[in-house]
């Protein structure tokens, strides 16, 4: 997602990460989606990212920004998000978030027992 913007965009899944805790960050990013689904398909939809982003802070996204963000997250090919997709996209954005889940990946794995287990970045 290539936005004017872009660049001051601030990073906040780590540190809602850390504060609420796997299950508290799942939760809050279920409510985003809440927010922004369209409450008659029970999806994310282009018309309904475009009306309700601007709730979320992103009021600065063009059109293509909205799109790009609907293609890169839409692993069913229907043209629209659901809470699974729409989840597995915040995380994917979140670079830090990434790196932070493939460190506790590495650890769940040696800690049962894959001592030579590493992850590949």
């Amino acid at each position: 997602m290539a936005s004017k913007n872009q660049s001051n965009f601030q990073d906040f899944l780590p540190l809602m990460a850390e504060k609420l805790g796997g299950d508290g960050l799942i939760g809050e990013l279920c409510n985003g989606f809440q927010v922004l689904k369209d409450s008659d398909k029970g999806v994310i939809t282009f018309e309904s990212l475009k009306k309700n982003s601007a709730l979320l802070g992103l009021k600065d996204l063009s059109d293509d920004d909205l799109h790009n963000m609907l293609k890169e997250g839409d692993f069913d090919g229907d043209g629209a998000l659901n809470q699974m997709e729409f989840c597995v996209l915040m995380f994917r954005l979140s670079p830090e978030l990434m790196e932070q889940s493939y460190f506790l990946l590495e650890e769940a794995f040696q800690s049962e027992g894959f001592q030579d287990f590493h992850f590949p970045l």
